[in-house]
């Protein structure tokens, strides 16, 4: 209880300065802890999703109790998922969203579908569907609440349930018999909780750099401090609890920060689409077992952070008390991060599991982490062997001297850098996948009944008033019958799928860009998630790297005030502080991207295109002048710490 209560007074105690650098370390932890509680629920609302899709998947059981098919159809460039049931026994559990079994004729529409059907003209959609009753699907049989879905009833000897029951596209499902509604996630909902992991990786590792360099904000005035302690007394145990209870105190309090920040923010994230539409607003918030493990663990890191750097207080306060230059860097770094950068693509190519793909694009993230503070120290001395003047020496010596603030200062961006290169390049390019037709409306028949089916498209087409023609192709049991219309325009084609309808029962009229429209999607959230990433990551960057600049200031006041009364020029101090970001900035920054680009083009060979290195060229941009922003935000500071370069006794 001592050791807390001494801890509060020194903390309190420790005058507006002080103050000033526990803010900037609860800001830190308050960054941090959002972040966290983002990326966990961005995996967890993409598992949601998957899980309220797959009922849709039928997977064929012998012990069947009811019939399903699945076809996607299309308005106004959406899709539209269409479910139609056959029930084979009586007394069946509903599909989720549905209060029973739908009988036979039976419509049930998701809320967003039947708002169009009532906004739309009948002969663009309405016409598609048996008669309407208001059935309405729940929110625990959608995806987003956007989604336009229907659910049909219909009876087991029905055409629907029984024509065509071989045929499968990327669009459609044949009649399954099946024993429930416990389906398979589909290959996309696979595929975009990948991407979310591959997005959470690359984000977290900066964000856990950042959260632990939070922690030794204004670590030499505090490392002075405790030795000063020591000399007079303090055990160890006594240093390590009152490290460990001043940085859990804030980190305490920036942690709820956080939480209620995220909290706040997660309706406006609910409003990002991917995959097709928005978000349930709950779907984004982590249950609370998550949220107790954020708010434990993120004290806990920033703790142990602050313990782990007080070695030398425990071991020589008073080496750290007359301000003995630390130990340097030593080069088993180098044989580290060799070691990582070479397993990375053993990993990755070694198994196809999830787990072996994130951890091969983790490793060069580690790698990174652990080689630069030696680099940086590499950097000091070569810019103090070759300075010119005193900014660019004093900017070397402190480099040298302590490398690590040095890296804390730029291994944001630094790491930043990595995640820019790595998926910069791979940023797919719109139309990437072509420019197919969606003028050419097709219907896979039976070849018995082709000819039928093709006199019947026509009638119907001259029906609706619409001009085109109509074609058939292909061979063997299944044929396509084909209508070319003589326009591609959104609303005629809206009313040429709906003049179609029901011409083959089950199946829906659809484009070759109906058949891309899914990848599409996909491509576009690849990049929309690409922008989310690099934005987070440049965001969180640019903030570590003005408050620790800011710290650093707070940290080394007395040599800043002693330089200033020798007389050396404020702008002088500020060239050095600028030259000692800068420079290791540049050639940190410029190897991680280049490690990120390595790393990107061995997980996906021959993806880089011209768009992605234009977005990589933006991202680097943005970030280096937001780094020199964030600087100058701390020059007031600076001025401040040296108007009276009197020495003071910490």
């Amino acid at each position: 209880m001592r050791t807390l209560e001494l801890s509060w007074r020194l903390l309190r105690g420790g005058g507006r300065r002080e103050l000033l650098g526990a803010g900037l370390t609860l800001v830190a932890v308050a960054v941090c802890t959002a972040l966290l509680l983002f990326a966990a629920g961005i995996n967890l609302a993409f598992d949601a999703r998957s899980d309220r899709e797959a009922w849709r998947n039928p997977v064929r059981a012998s012990d069947a109790v009811a019939v399903q098919a699945v076809r996607h159809g299309f308005v106004a460039d959406r899709s539209i998922t269409v479910v139609e049931l056959a029930a084979l026994k009586q007394g069946l559990a509903p599909p989720p969203g549905l209060s029973r079994f739908p009988a036979p004729g039976e419509v049930w529409t998701s809320p967003a579908l039947a708002a169009l059907i009532e906004r739309l003209p009948a002969d663009r959609l309405g016409r598609r569907f048996p008669v309407l009753a208001g059935l309405v699907i729940g929110d625990e049989g959608l995806i987003h609440p956007g989604e336009l879905v229907a659910v049909v009833g219909r009876a087991p000897g029905d055409p629907a349930m029984t024509w065509l029951q071989s045929a499968e596209s990327l669009l459609s499902t044949g009649p399954t018999r099946i024993a429930g509604f416990g389906g398979e996630p589909s290959d996309m909902a696979v595929g975009y909780s990948i991407l979310a992991l591959i997005a959470t990786v690359l984000m977290i590792v900066p964000l856990l750099v950042f959260g632990g360099a939070s922690a030794r904000l204004t670590v030499a005035r505090r490392d002075r401090r405790l030795a000063a302690l020591r000399l007079v007394g303090a055990t160890p145990g006594q240093v390590v609890g009152m490290t460990a209870a001043e940085a859990m105190f804030v980190a305490v309090l920036g942690a709820l920060l956080g939480t209620v920040v995220y909290g706040v923010a997660v309706p406006l994230l609910a409003g990002i689409p991917i995959a097709g539409g928005t978000w349930f607003a709950w779907d984004l918030l982590p249950g609370p077992q998550y949220v107790i493990g954020v708010l434990l663990a993120v004290p806990l890191l920033v703790g142990l952070s602050a313990v782990v750097g007080l070695r030398r207080v425990v071991v020589s306060p008073l080496g750290v008390a007359k301000r003995e230059t630390p130990p340097g860097m030593r080069f088993v770094r180098v044989v580290v991060t060799v070691a990582l950068v070479a397993a990375a693509p053993a990993v990755a190519s070694g198994t196809a599991s999830v787990a072996a793909l994130v951890l091969a694009v983790a490793l060069p993230f580690l790698s990174i982490a652990v080689l630069g503070p030696w680099v940086v120290g590499v950097i000091g001395r070569i810019t103090a062997r070759s300075a010119r003047g005193p900014a660019r020496l004093l900017a070397g010596r402190r480099l040298m001297d302590d490398p690590r603030s040095a890296w804390r200062t730029v291994s944001g961006v630094v790491l930043t850098g990595f995640v820019a290169g790595f998926i910069g390049l791979l940023t797919p390019a719109s139309g990437l996948l072509g420019d197919e037709s969606a003028g050419r409306l097709q219907i896979e028949v039976p070849a018995a009944r082709v000819a039928e089916t093709a006199d019947k498209a026509g009638e119907r087409l001259r029906s609706a008033g619409l001009a085109g023609r109509v074609e058939t192709s292909g061979k063997g049991d299944h044929r396509l019958v084909t209508v070319v219309l003589a326009t591609e325009e959104t609303a005629t084609v809206d009313r040429a799928r709906t003049a179609l309808a029901g011409l083959a029962p089950g199946h829906s009229a659809t484009s070759p860009a109906d058949d891309q429209h899914q990848g599409e999607v996909m491509l576009a959230d690849v990049r929309t998630g690409t922008i989310v990433v690099l934005t987070v990551s440049f965001l969180v960057a640019i903030a570590s790297a003005g408050i620790t600049a800011a710290s650093s200031i707070l940290d080394r006041r007395q040599t800043y005030a002693l330089l200033r009364l020798a007389g050396t020029p404020l702008s002088v101090l500020d060239r050095a502080r600028r030259a000692e970001t800068l420079v290791p900035l540049a050639v940190l920054g410029g190897g991680a991207i280049l490690i990120g680009m390595s790393s990107g083009a061995a997980l996906a060979p021959g993806a880089l295109n011209g768009s992605g290195m234009t977005t990589l060229l933006v991202c680097v941009v943005l970030g280096f002048c937001g780094v020199i922003g964030a600087g100058a935000l701390s020059r007031p500071l600076l001025r401040s710490v040296t108007d009276n370069p009197a020495p003071r006794p910490d």
